[in-house]
């Protein structure tokens, strides 16, 4: 992976203001997943300072579990999918975590080995809320979180000290 190769998968990236509600700038990270170079040149990136380290990819639904697929296949490892509440037929652990609105839950099932080692992958770091919660539900399974790895940080919302995860990498921010 080259610098150039990075830069124009960052440059797939298209920001769209008021989305999904007014004041908010979402990233549609669509145009980088259809291009192949880019998504590689990516996966790479995001995987890079773990590589070797980890048994699962534990991916948050929903963009982070399109992420984590791909990083799971490309390191040969298995996949753990971490869904919102409600959408497993046998969910093991639930961690709740506060939105600025409410709460929110997110789940996983217990195919985690006790003692495995998870990258955790979510393709956007905003407030940490989620990826705090993740890390708690990845050890009430028994698993051991050795990185966070984002594709893109907001670094002016604090993301990074709310997750607390000392290996958290970004491949991009803002």
């Amino acid at each position: 992976m080259t610098s150039a190769e990075l830069d124009r998968a960052h440059s797939l990236i298209r920001n769209i203001q008021d989305y999904p509600q007014p004041g908010v700038l979402f990233r549609d990270i669509t145009p980088l997943l259809a291009d192949a170079s880019a998504l590689v040149a990516t996966i790479d990136a995001l995987i890079a300072p773990f590589k070797g380290e980890f048994d699962y990819v534990a991916g948050i639904e929903a963009r982070g579990f399109l992420l984590a697929g791909a990083a799971a296949t490309y390191a040969n490892v298995g996949l753990i999918p971490i869904r919102k509440a409600g959408k497993l037929p046998r969910p093991a652990a639930a961690v709740s975590y506060a939105l600025e609105y409410g709460t929110a839950t997110i789940e996983a099932h217990d195919d985690i080995p006790n003692g495995a080692t998870v990258l955790l992958i979510d393709d956007v770091l905003a407030t940490g809320g989620t990826l705090g919660a993740a890390h708690d539900l990845v050890a009430r399974l028994g698993g051991s979180v050795i990185g966070t790895a984002v594709l893109f940080e907001i670094d002016e919302l604090g993301g990074r000290e709310a997750v607390g995860d000392p290996r958290l990498h970004a491949v991009f921010h803002s």
